[in-house]
Formats: structure tokens, sequence, C-alpha cells
């Protein structure tokens, strides 16, 4: 059993992880050798590195330690002067870095030291550099541990071998693994180690650990050598290991209503839905309906979780390992890259009863590829099929992923219905089951569960090439749409086309940067803003008529041109191009306040990415369909401490100015009532909901009653387009 079992991380950061207990101790339990150059050495740094290292000496294994006494100033003055005599200064360094122990675990950590020194199972060298007659602190980190497989794990980073390192600083490893694309930097590290360790590095001298201060840390033995120390000192983390498969853990206290949407999932025969709204706690609910499920099948159940993006995975199996399970993290760019060997040897061994749980989360595109679908293909037995965002699975293209043989079936969305799908929503409801839960926005923030909000629908309008153009494609959508017999609107792919085209133009509409201007200036000087734009380009409002330059630009960086230079604001792009490390520093930046004062964002919220610290959002690019509009809702009202509300202008695009409706021909009132109807809809839904109705209400009625909206009738031939 080697470290190819073990869900290693390519980097740890200490007030993020829990480096000893997720990275050093279950490596060192699996460990043979373990090779380790460190910058400053102490007593207290052997202590802490010990917490493991029984297990690898229950391996026969042995430890090779380099480390470099922490000289001062005065101690690098005296050997330059030749004052002291450079083993007499190193010597009287070492002695005051081993203290004694400060309680019983200490002291007999000391004593299992000292023990296996005696047993020739640690060794300890001491390195620092020379050169013009002066002697400094040898200050390279690295480790290396080996398994008795041939196994290879290398790290390296910021990580002293000291207590304050350990449990206080905010320090940083990065991890590579020889049966990765990583070998040739693990042999690196090797060759290095193996020079310094022969004393062959240039300018660095390396010697034997000096006797006296050997002497010193043998004081410290008291008996044999005790390799059930481990257990003594950490009973809890030993009894959460030994709890096999998913449970609810002690820190999580779930609502009642999580409670009873998981209860009627078990009546329903472990099928149905958990319709809540974003932030809710549909993450929750769904491991803690793993885990009765998993009590219920006696602890014979195979898991898999399906979510639409890759970085939503991620954010999964931080939640799937609280509920004590260790996933495999599948999907193209996973840092587990064996893992398509791992669910095959896995699925073998629950058909043969060897293995009776395993977690396997992945992609929407993974979980749907031939590979996935032929290990479900030939599983046996109890499986149990979670989707986030199960919305997706109602496309065709997805819902033939969707196996008839998986006995257990959850889906989670705060969004079932699908928008302008029928086919789709009941293709989801016929598979999955039921409505266990429906807890709607509403009532998230009536029961405190999202944070109440203020609406102010911020009206904007095309201009007359804008207008020209909006008419032109939505007369060219209506030749490319028809009624099914049932009486379905149906598009054809080139109508899909133009349809994107005219969102985009919508999005874009110019007028939309000198609104924002004028709406964000009263914030100007706050922090905690988004600025929600559209994947679109629009004319430079900067542009002049006879330029020769492109005049042609993204709508997020027009934003960024006026909050940034213009205003004299500070902000950052949040978008696709950042990638996953990127985004968290931003959002950390965002956070403080100080760096980052707003956030310009291109489909931020719609990928499940979580800023609940967001106060203020400007969104000029919003959409006609509800589950998306619905979703960003949701994420904007996430709670947060110090946050009691949010506050939202949405940039509503009407064709025209309203005075002006009344000299419009039928025929153009007809191409425009569509545009009005779906920005209408979503007004009245943000508005219905917000502590503000009426700021909603009084424009709603300023737009029915100039369209006639409010007559029996009214409409045209593109209402639905």
């Amino acid at each position: 059993m080697g470290f190819r079992e073990l869900d290693i991380k390519s980097e740890y950061r200490s007030l993020i992880d829990d480096i000893i207990g997720e990275f050093y101790i279950p490596a060192l339990e699996k460990a043979v050798l373990y090779k380790r150059a460190v910058g400053f050495f102490s007593s207290t740094a052997l202590i802490e590195v010990s917490k493991g290292i029984c297990g690898l000496v229950k391996n026969g294994g042995r430890i090779l330690l380099v480390a470099s006494p922490l000289l001062q100033p005065e101690d690098v003055e005296a050997i330059k002067r030749g004052y002291d005599e450079r083993t007499t200064v190193v010597e009287r360094v070492l002695l005051q870095a081993i203290t004694a122990p400060r309680n019983y675990f200490e002291e007999q950590r000391l004593n299992l030291l000292a023990n296996l020194i005696a047993e020739g199972i640690l060794d300890i060298k001491i390195a620092f550099t020379e050169g013009d007659g002066c002697v400094g602190i040898y200050h390279e980190k690295v480790g290396l541990l080996y398994d008795g497989e041939g196994n290879v794990i290398a790290f390296t980073g910021s990580m002293n071998e000291t207590a304050t390192a350990f449990m206080h600083n905010y320090e940083t490893i990065d991890v590579y693994c020889s049966w990765t694309q990583d070998a040739r930097r693990v042999k690196a590290k090797e060759t290095a180690f193996n020079l310094l360790w022969d004393n062959c590095e240039p300018r660095v001298s390396v010697i034997e650990f000096p006797k006296i201060a050997l002497e010193k840390l043998q004081s410290y033995k008291t008996g044999p050598l005790d390799l059930s120390l481990d257990e003594q000192e950490f009973p809890i983390r030993r009894q959460v290991v030994s709890v096999e498969g998913p449970c609810i853990p002690k820190e999580v206290t779930l609502h009642h209503y999580q409670i009873e949407a998981v209860e009627k999932w078990a009546q329903r025969g472990f099928k149905g839905i958990f319709d809540m709204a974003t932030g809710t706690g549909k993450t929750y609910a769904a491991l803690a309906a793993v885990a009765r499920l998993y009590r219920h099948s006696e602890g014979k159940l195979a898991v898999f979780i399906v979510c639409p993006y890759q970085h939503l995975v991620e954010q999964w199996v931080e939640d799937i390992k609280l509920f004590n399970m260790k996933p495999i993290v599948g999907y193209s760019a996973s840092k587990q890259r064996q893992w398509k060997n791992r669910l095959k040897d896995d699925v073998s061994s629950f058909n043969a009863g060897t293995k009776k749980h395993f977690c396997f989360v992945t992609t929407n595109a993974t979980f749907s590829s031939p590979f996935v679908r032929s290990q479900v293909d030939r599983l046996e037995g109890n499986l149990l099929l979670v989707v986030d965002e199960a919305h997706n699975f109602g496309a065709s293209h997805l819902s033939k992923a969707l196996h008839a043989k998986i006995p257990y079936r959850l889906a989670l969305s705060a969004t079932i219905e699908r928008y302008g799908d029928p086919e789709g929503t009941q293709k989801l409801y016929e598979y999955f089951g039921e409505k266990c839960i429906e807890y709607t926005l509403e009532r998230a923030i009536r029961e405190d569960k999202l944070t109440p909000y203020y609406y102010f629908p911020v009206p904007v309008y095309l201009d007359d090439e804008e207008l020209d153009e909006y008419q032109a494609l939505t007369r060219e959508i209506g030749k490319h749409c028809r009624q099914d017999a049932k009486g379905n609107l149906k598009i054809s792919e080139r109508g899909k086309y133009l349809l994107i085209k005219r969102a985009r133009l919508v999005a874009a509409a110019k007028e939309k940067i000198s609104a924002l201007e004028k709406t964000i200036m009263p914030y100007r000087t706050q922090s905690h803003l988004l600025v929600y734009c559209g994947a679109a380009t629009m004319r430079d409002p900067g542009y002049k008529e006879g330029q020769i330059d492109d005049f042609e630009r993204r709508q997020i960086d027009v934003v960024s041109d006026l909050l940034g230079n213009k205003l004299g604001m500070r902000v950052s792009h949040f978008t696709s191009a950042e990638n996953a490390a990127e985004r968290e520093v931003l959002k950390k930046a965002f956070a403080a306040g100080e760096m980052i004062q707003a956030l310009i964002a291109i489909r931020c919220l719609d990928e499940g990415v979580n800023i609940p610290n967001i106060q203020t959002a400007f969104v000029l690019a919003s959409s006609t369909n509800p589950k998306e509009y619905i979703q960003r809702r949701g994420r904007l009202l996430r709670k947060f401490h110090g946050k009691h509300y949010a506050t939202i202008y949405d940039f509503i695009t009407l064709p025209r100015r309203l005075e002006t409706v009344p000299l419009m021909s039928r025929e153009e009132l007809g191409l425009e009532v569509g545009l009005i109807k779906r920005e209408l809809a979503r007004m009245r839904d943000f508005g219905e909901l917000a502590n503000n109705p009426a700021e909603t209400d009084r424009l709603v009625s300023q737009i029915e009653e100039a369209y006639g909206l409010n007559k029996i009738g009214m409409g045209g031939d593109f209402d639905d387009i």
C-alpha cells in the first residue's frame, strides 16, 4: 500500500490546509525513507516532524536530516574575526536550539527521537555556507519521501521544521510525485539532496552532527522505543479515520428543511429532486442524503457526483472530504492524473465485493463520455447518481447519459424547470422523480438564509443604428421559426445563431456606458462592487466618425477604461481568462476592499463562483432566461458578515424612449414588443421580492401604458421572439 492511494494535492497552504494532518502524517505512515533539508534546526522542529514517523519506523524506515544552525549576526562576526572557532559557535547554537520538553507528549517525542538516533534510524547532519572567511546559513528547504513500491514524493517551499512555521506562520509547500508528469523534477530534487548529503555541493559545508549536541539529545532518552505514541497523541484523528464511508460530521448542523428533504427522498425510494434557492445548502443536504443511503445500504454504495464545471468539482471535493469520503476526482485537467485507472479498479473491486464504497466526482462532459459510461455499465449493486445544476441534463446530448440501470438518483437545482423546453423538463421529472423540497428565494430571504435586497431598474435605449439592426434581426429570426403540432415554437440552428447575435446587441447597447457612469458615481469611493458585463463587443463611445482604427471593443474593456481610468477606481477583471488560483487571489483582495473596489465580470455568476461579500451589483447584461437570472440573483444575496442587504442596479434595455412609442407603426410595435415583454418579466420577478417594489412597479406601469400592453389583444407577430 503506497503513496498512489493517497489524495495528494500539488500545493498546501497552512492557513487553508492542515499540512501536518493532510500531508505529512499520511505520507510518512506509508514511507520507508525520509530525506529532509531545512533552513533552521530546533528540538521543537524535530518534535513536530516526528508526528507520523512511528508509521515510517514500523515500516523499517530511516530518516536523513540536513539542517542549518540559526546563526545570529554576532555569531557570524565572531567567526569572521577569529574570536571563536567555527565548530565552537555551531555547537553552542545547536545546544541553545535543543530545549527542554514543555509537556508529556513533547517529553515522549524527545525520547522517541533519542531512541531513533541511538538505533541508527535518524541521522542528522549540519550544513552551512562558507566563503571568503565567512560562515552563513544554508537556507534550501526540500523534502523527499520514498515508499516501498519505488514511488517518490518531493516537496519544496517556505516551510521550515519549526513549531512556529507549522502552527502559526502563513507557509506554503509545492508537492511533486514521481508517477506523474513531474518525474523529472522529482529526480532533480533527489540528485540535489544526495550531493548535499555527500558534501559535494560547492560553497556548502556539511558536517556530522556535533557529539556534544548529540549527547544532549540523548539525555532525553527516558525509556525504550514506543511506537504507539501517535495513537496516544491523536486518538481523535484515528477514530475519525477508522469510521468508514460517508457520515455527517459533528461540526455540521443541518437545518430542519434539509433534514425533511433527505427523509422525503428516502421515503420515495431514494429518488427525487432538491429544488433549493442558491445559497440555501443544497450541497450539505445532498451529502447528508448520501450518508442516509449509505446507512440504508449497510455500507455497500457506489456514489457518482456530477457538476457542470471543473471549479465546481473542486468546490464539491472539499465538502465530500468533510463528509468522510475520499473521492476520485476525474476530468480532463484533474490533478489526480491516474483517475481512470482508479475508477476502473474501484468498479472491479466493488463488483467483486472487496470494496464496499467509493465516490467519483466529475464534470457533465466527463460523466457523459464513453469511458465513464462504460464503467457505469459495468457496475452491479447499489449505485447513486447525484447531479448538481441538474436542469442541464434535460438537454438531449446530456440526457443520454442518464443511465436507466442506476437505482438511486438525486437532482439538485435552483431552477429545475427548463426555460422554453417543456420536453427537457419532463425528462428530468421522469428520471429523477418528484420534488422532495421546494425552497424558494422568497422563503430563503424571509427565513434569513439569504440577504434582503433593493432593486433599481435603470432604463437605457437603443440608438437609431442599434434599433434598425434589432428590427432587421427580428424579421430574419421570424423566417427561421415554426410551430410544431403541439403549438410549441421551433427555431432552426440559423435562427438560434441570430438570437444570440441579437441578444449581444441588446447587452452591448452603447447608452449603458453613460448610464453606468451616472449610476456608479455615488459609489466611486466604496468597495465590494460588481459590474456584470456581456460577452459582446460594442462601438467605443470615444470613437469619432472618420477614424481608420477598428472602433469595436469588448464591453468589459470599455467598462474597465471608464471605471479605472476616467473615474480612478481600483478594478480588476474576473472572467474565464483568470485561472482558479488567480480567481482566489482576486476574491481575497476584493474581500479586503483596499486593493480592489470593483470586479468587472463576465458570466461569473452563472458558473457557481461564490463571492458572498458583493454588496452592490451593476448588471449591464442580464438574461431573459429565468434559470440564469434567478441563479445570478441568489449568488448576489449570499450571506456575509456585516452585509445587511444587497443593492442591484439592473440596466433595462428598451427599444426607444417611451414618448416616441405613439409614433410607431403597427409593424414596428410588433418587432419591439417581444423585447419589452422579456424585460418586463425580469423586472417584475426582481421587484416583487425587493425591499422597494414601488420603484419597479412605477417603471413597469409606464412601459405597459406606453406600449398598450394593458389592452386586450395588444401584441404582434414577433411576441415570442
